[in-house]
């Protein structure tokens, strides 16, 4: 593959990682839409770093500090999506508009 292909490959999950942001409407659906663009933005370092700096490790450590990024991420949504569930019931986003209880 060349570096076009996986430039459209990162372009296509990217794109599609913006599209279930701005269209679902459950909170896990999103988390889910945001770790996709970060799949392809740590996709897009490790390919750079193999076609432009293939003796260096950069890309890779970039990569990794990414998945790690996303894993925190993943742990505090998810606590904040239980809270939120379990004083509405629900975690329907185009509900929570208010910061009260």
């Amino acid at each position: 593959m060349t570096i076009m292909n996986w430039l459209q490959l990162t372009l296509l999950l990217f794109s599609i990682g913006i599209y279930g942001i701005l269209t679902r409407r459950s909170a896990v659906g999103i988390l889910i839409s945001v770790e996709l663009m970060l799949n392809a933005g740590a996709i897009n370092f490790v390919v750079f770093n193999k076609y432009v700096a293939a003796h260096q490790v950069s890309g890779q450590v970039m990569s990794i500090f990414v998945i790690a990024l996303a894993a925190a991420e993943v742990m505090i949504g998810l606590a904040i999506l239980i809270m939120i569930f379990r004083q509405r019931r629900s975690v329907d986003v185009t509900k929570m508009d208010t910061l009260k209880n």
